[in-house]
């Protein structure tokens, strides 16, 4: 089997061609199984609007409820990713696709405070491996030069999901069917398609390159090559254990850089339409529609730093500076009292809020290799899942206890800024 001396030293032709067939074979896929995700996860903010006030919730229920779905991931976010790592992929993934796609749809049913957490609480069980599993997997296909791009395409879902949830959701609300009003319908609706998907995942997607018929034989060869050197090459650097890895300095503070990120992303993501209804006293049907604005150039933008960090080599600031404009936009929405200025500072606080991913998502597989990168992406997933826990709840708490968003938003502007600064901590290395 012919094997490039380098991955330098491979044909540009050769690299090219391989990248876009494993590129268009899965990223689509991947992409569309995440905007379900993503979906999943946050549609309860739009379905808050009508049933905070159908099930007489208070900020304080409903900022516990949508951050409990964290602690149930919690619980299953480390073991199975590591599964991932040692097992099957396509397996777990498409399963666990087809599990939470059941969960959301039951959840359309719930009556009460109790059924809300318990309904939240088991979809976050039931996510918990599935994104921090897909960064395990594009690392068995994507060398690490190119791995941010690869993974800007795959998290671009992110603001896609809102985009396109927005309009979907609006749509939902209107519904009033057997009874049941559109919230009821919205969760339903949104679910079912993943039980759908999690069936062909489980038919289309394989594990490794070396298992890709679709593959000719010269881009396989070429594929197992390059990442099986890069794997050699981080052996012959440093060998970490599980429990090295772990306690090793950068991935402690990647962890905490994943916590405040997560803080920041569902306290933002899932308050943004009740916080949108305050300032313009909107109907819940335009409040929807115009959530999807601070999105809709997201993901050019997340693309946009995927390429320019993977062109540069560069990480750090290519998280960094996201967060710092995520927090200006931040910033100016807790200044203004404008529908309009506030929809721009939204805005921009969703570039920045999305804009870090790619380059932070792609530092682990930097420094670690196997089972102690799924270890460290796991890690980060879990410490980060717990900041995705506590700022919706502070949120919800300092709304209530001051009847305004903007001690909230301040809350957020600070975790951004920490943030911010942290992951300048992180040591450079070639191969960043």
């Amino acid at each position: 089997m012919a094997q490039p001396s380098t991955a330098a030293a491979a044909p540009s032709p050769l690299a090219e061609a391989t990248r876009r067939r494993i590129t268009r074979r899965l990223i689509p896929l991947l992409m569309v199984l995440f905007v379900l995700n993503q979906i999943d996860r946050v549609n309860i903010s739009y379905a808050g609007l009508q049933m905070t006030h159908e099930l007489h919730f208070s900020n304080k229920v409903f900022g516990f409820g949508s951050g409990i779905f964290f602690l149930g991931y919690c619980l299953f976010d480390i073991p199975g990713t590591m599964l991932v790592a040692l097992w099957s992929a396509r397996k777990i993934i498409s399963t666990l696709v087809i599990v939470w796609g059941i969960v959301a749809t039951l959840s359309g049913f719930i009556q009460n405070t109790h059924d809300f957490y318990w309904a939240r609480f088991l979809l976050g069980a039931a996510e918990a491996p599935f994104f921090p599993g897909l960064l395990v997997y594009l690392s068995h296909w994507y060398p690490a030069k190119g791995r941010a791009k690869a993974v800007a395409m795959f998290m671009t879902a992110m603001p896609i999901s809102q985009i396109i949830g927005a309009p979907i959701s609006a749509a939902l609300l209107h519904i009033h069917w057997l009874g049941y009003s559109g919230w009821h319908w919205l969760l339903v609706m949104e679910g079912l398609p993943a039980v759908v998907l999690g069936i062909v995942a489980a038919f289309y997607l394989v594990d490794y390159p070396s298992q890709a018929k679709w593959l000719p034989a010269e881009e396989r060869d070429y594929i197992n090559g390059v990442l099986e050197q890069e794997h050699q090459a981080k052996l012959t650097e440093r060998k970490f254990s599980v429990w090295e890895a772990i306690r090793h300095r950068e991935t402690i503070i990647l962890a905490i850089v994943s916590f405040c990120g997560y803080n920041i992303q569902y306290g933002f993501t899932l308050w943004l339409p009740q916080m949108v209804q305050k300032l313009s006293g909107y109907s819940p049907v335009v409040v929807t529609l115009l959530t999807a604005i601070p999105f809709l150039l997201t993901w050019p933008f997340m693309l946009l730093v995927g390429w320019n960090s993977d062109r540069t080599d560069e990480r750090r600031w290519h998280v960094a500076i996201p967060l710092f404009v995520g927090a200006a936009g931040l910033g100016l929405a807790r200044a203004t009292d404008s529908v309009g200025l506030g929809l721009l500072a939204f805005t921009i606080a969703a570039l920045g809020i999305n804009g870090r991913l790619p380059a932070f998502w792609s530092l682990p597989n930097s420094i670690f290799t196997g089972t102690a990168a799924a270890a460290v992406i796991a890690t980060m997933n879990f410490i980060g899942i717990i900041g995705g826990f506590v700022g919706p709840s502070i949120v919800g708490f300092l709304s209530d206890k001051t009847g305004t968003y903007a001690s909230a938003v301040v809350y957020l502007l600070g975790s951004a800024v920490l943030a911010g600064i942290l992951i300048l901590f992180v040591k450079p290395k070639k191969s960043y």
